[in-house]
């Protein structure tokens, strides 16, 4: 909303102005909407190019007045009303532009789809934890770092962060240990992906979490730490507001695992036979390997100790710091052995060939 707040302005005409003068501001200023306000500087409605078509259809011509266009009945919403609640009413009445009015119906902010839509600028900062040996997946990792495995043309950890960037993080540090030099050479600063990278060089595998004591300076803001063989649909900056909205110290993505028995399950109750279950499928939630993190926690941590994720939990809990899961239903693949990886390549070339019919 105040991003648009220039643009919005410049579309304001009179109620006493021309079609002409209506056309000229659509034209002008390019947001498909002019906001119509009357003498008390209120606004009366909306006019729109369909409006105008409209009015000329019925004999109307450039010097007739616009009151017959407005279209006073439009949809404005308050300003504390939140983004989402905001894109949700644009897809609900298959409109791009909602004026924001005061109490006193005064236009103070104009709501365009292009901007809402768009992701918001995240400084947070990204940690890809992109060190691990990859001993399940050789002979392919006996030369080559897992996360620079390839998985529809480019490596994994580049997909982890083009999705990111494409939810606003701009902000990345990647903790290297094995064949690390390969992956600093092939992503240098970032410039060439658009984005800053850092770099935190392990000395020993310090763990999924351990790396985070390299961290300096410590960020000042929640942040988000990921494993750099997690190939996901997650979105990284819910996940990051989900932690923020529940005052959270850590926050694990969880999924659901369902594991069906092989064998019908006979339930006793000591000799006596007491149920059968054909084949039951067991539920349990797993950890994704993707977390957010609020600065404190790093306080916890020793410098190059080993210490892994959920380790880092337990020691947040038994301080009494609060941890929350965060249920996950994108899809979700841990590239851990080579037929992970051949997975995600099938599930790449078959996106890719629904995306490209």
């Amino acid at each position: 909303m105040n991003s648009a707040e220039a643009i919005w302005r410049k579309a304001i005409l009179p109620a006493h102005s021309t079609i002409q003068q209506a056309i000229r501001n659509l034209d002008q200023v390019a947001i498909k909407i002019v906001l119509v306000v009357n003498e008390a500087d209120e606004l009366e409605g909306t006019i729109s190019d369909g409006d105008i078509r409209r009015g000329l259809l019925k004999g109307l011509d450039l010097n007739s007045p616009i009151a017959s266009l407005i279209h006073r009945n439009a949809l404005v919403v308050p300003p504390e009303m939140g983004r989402d609640m905001v894109l949700q009413l644009m897809v609900a009445n298959k409109i791009q532009q909602i004026p924001v009015v005061d109490e006193h119906h005064h236009i103070v902010g104009l709501h365009l789809w292009d901007e809402i839509t768009a992701p918001p600028a995240r400084p947070n900062l990204m940690v890809i934890m992109a060190g691990g040996m990859g001993t399940r997946l050789r002979p392919h990792t006996e030369s080559c770092p897992k996360p620079l495995l390839s998985v529809a043309g480019k490596p994994m950890l580049e997909h982890i962060i083009e999705r990111a960037k494409l939810e606003g993080f701009s902000r990345f540090v990647l903790a290297i240990y094995y064949l690390g030099n390969m992956i600093e050479d092939y992503f240098g600063n970032g410039e060439r992906l658009g984005v800053r990278i850092d770099y935190l060089r392990e000395q020993s595998p310090l763990g999924t979490a351990g790396a985070l004591g390299l961290l300096n300076p410590q960020p000042n803001a929640s942040f988000v730490v990921t494993n750099g063989d997690v190939i996901t649909d997650i979105r990284y900056g819910e996940l990051l507001d989900f932690h923020t909205r529940y005052a959270a110290a850590a926050t694990m993505a969880v999924r659901v695992y369902e594991w069906q028995h092989p064998f019908g399950v006979v339930q006793m109750q000591g000799v006596e036979i007491i149920g059968f279950e054909e084949k039951p499928v067991a539920r349990s939630h797993i950890n994704a390997g993707v977390y957010a993190l609020d600065p404190d926690a790093l306080d916890l941590l020793i410098a190059n100790a080993h210490c892994d994720m959920p380790t880092l939990f337990e020691r947040l809990q038994a301080k009494g710091k609060r941890t929350v899961a965060y249920p996950m239903h994108e899809p979700w693949l841990d590239v851990g052995r080579p037929d992970d990886l051949q997975s995600a390549n099938s599930q790449a070339s078959i996106k890719a060939t629904g995306q490209s019919q």
